[in-house]
């Protein structure tokens, strides 16, 4: 609909757009239909009398149709296809389908909390079921998004042409969006007990390095607004592409990255600190050996750094090469150091991410010990796992995994225990003397030990006993009865 506002675009290509419309009303208007066919099923209307007619009049079913009646309309009804187009901006209502619950829940959720305290939850990620959260989130990603593709855009002479007055309006319209939201966050961060001074803690969370991308994103189009007309500040339109890193605040793997690279920074900073000894000592060489071959090429050490970094990084250009032998020499001894060093702090980062998932997915075994402690995990706890889960990319079916794992280790662990608990009675008794057939006659599982223990204890008489004479002692019809003489052939026959 936006592209249709370029006549020059629009009038080549009517057929394709008016072909795309009639594919989105006919996706709605299926959509429509589906949901008043099955809505008898909603609990929210299964007790009305007639409860198509009840969701007919009712706010989404409106929304909906909405969305699809202007089209109808044009197609049976003399209507100006201008205002015809213009009312197909009302489909925008259909937002509202998510919207409005995830706003209503929220209220429920948070009622009684003050308005900075609401703020709070809404743009700062918390462990509460928040779906306007997520929405908030989305919404920044989407606008994001949205802004570093109209500044691409914009740098191709044809789409500016036809779109400078759009380009215009979005970018005015993103800036406004980044600056409430900066502003919000400002506002609530006190909410949270690190930054509860009304002005220090406001101060600490904009000295956040995601708080000052946050300012960067929103810095160049107010500088050229208020100090166009004294310098010329059109460079600084380049510095919007920094709107990208905004997504940094939104994507776990980068947090990870980050924390993985402030974990290591200190073999990552001996990695880096050798590196630059080992660039500035080959271009020095490269200088020394080059320079009067290629004064044009290795004019100075400085130019000389810039070989020295591409041949370490094995990328090679071609554009400065060494022609005396021992620059070629020298060459290829960086060359073949540089697959190395380049590739440490490769290799840390990479370690310590696997370390750090590893690390992930054992606090979250050890939540679910702790939560399946009662022995029922219940949806909130279940909530809780999956919001630590989604943080170290484990996935549904691995977290299920885990919760089972979890389950059977529990059960194996209270079977371990009773299996104990049941041991060290029979033992004491045992000792005592004393044998209660009462119980081992009510608990299958006390016999079963005691039967065990019993065994055990004949086990160890065979192995201190004079097996011959005790056989022969037993053989003896008036020392023991064909029962136990039989059993003591058994035990003496396999005595381990």
């Amino acid at each position: 609909m936006l592209i249709e506002t370029v006549p020059a675009i629009y009038q080549s290509h009517q057929s394709s757009f008016h072909l795309f419309d009639q594919i989105s009303i006919l996706i709605f208007s299926i959509e429509y239909v589906l949901r008043i066919y099955v809505i008898p099923e909603d609990l929210e209307f299964s007790n009305k009398k007639n409860p198509r007619i009840a969701y007919f009049f009712s706010p989404f079913a409106l929304i909906d149709l909405i969305a699809i009646l202007p089209f109808y309309l044009g197609a049976f009804v003399d209507i100006d296809l201008r205002i015809l187009r213009a009312l197909r901006l009302l489909r925008l209502f259909k937002l509202f389908r998510t919207v409005a619950p995830a706003f209503k829940a929220f209220n429920q959720q948070n009622h009684g909390a003050t308005f900075r305290k609401k703020l709070y939850l809404i743009v700062y990620d918390s462990e509460k079921n928040n779906k306007l959260h997520e929405i908030f989130d989305f919404f920044i990603i989407l606008w994001v998004i949205i802004s570093v593709v109209c500044v691409v855009l914009e740098s191709i002479s044809s789409f500016a042409y036809y779109f400078s007055t759009v380009f215009s309006v979005i970018d005015t319209i993103a800036v406004g969006i980044f600056s409430t939201e900066y502003l919000m966050r400002l506002y609530s961060c006190v909410e949270n007990p690190k930054y509860q001074h009304w002005l220090k803690g406001r101060l600490d969370t904009a000295k956040e390095g995601a708080n000052i991308i946050d300012l960067l994103s929103i810095l160049p189009f107010f500088l050229e607004a208020f100090l166009g007309h004294l310098f010329d500040l059109r460079f600084l339109r380049v510095f919007r592409l920094m709107r990208l890193l905004k997504l940094m605040r939104y994507s776990d793997a980068a947090k990870a990255l980050i924390s993985s690279a402030k974990k290591e920074w200190p073999v990552m900073k001996a990695s880096l600190f050798i590196m630059l000894l080992l660039v500035l000592l080959s271009a020095c060489l490269g200088y020394v050996f080059e320079h009067d071959a290629q004064p044009d090429k290795f004019e100075n050490i400085p130019q000389s750094i810039y070989w020295a970094v591409i041949t370490l990084a094995s990328v090679g250009y071609g554009d400065i090469a060494p022609i005396t032998p021992m620059g070629r020499f020298i060459t290829i001894i960086l060359a073949l150091v540089g697959i190395g060093i380049f590739a440490i702090p490769a290799a840390v980062l990479s370690s310590s991410l696997g370390e750090q998932i590893r690390v992930g997915r054992e606090k979250v075994l050890n939540d679910l010990y702790s939560m399946l402690s009662d022995g029922v995990l219940s949806p909130e706890e279940r909530q809780l796992i999956d919001i630590e889960a989604r943080k170290f990319k484990i996935s549904n079916e691995e977290v299920d995994q885990l919760v089972e794992r979890a389950k059977n280790e529990r059960r194996q662990r209270e079977s371990d225990q009773n299996r104990e608990r049941l041991l060290l009675e029979i033992l004491n008794l045992t000792r005592k003397g004393q044998l209660d057939f009462e119980k081992c006659a009510q608990d299958p599982k006390f016999a079963a030990e005691q039967f065990k223990t019993t065994l055990n204890q004949l086990q160890q008489l065979l192995n201190i006993a004079n097996i011959k004479e005790m056989q022969s002692f037993l053989e003896d019809e008036n020392n023991s009865t064909p029962i136990q003489l039989k059993i003591a052939k058994l035990l003496m026959d396999k005595p381990q």
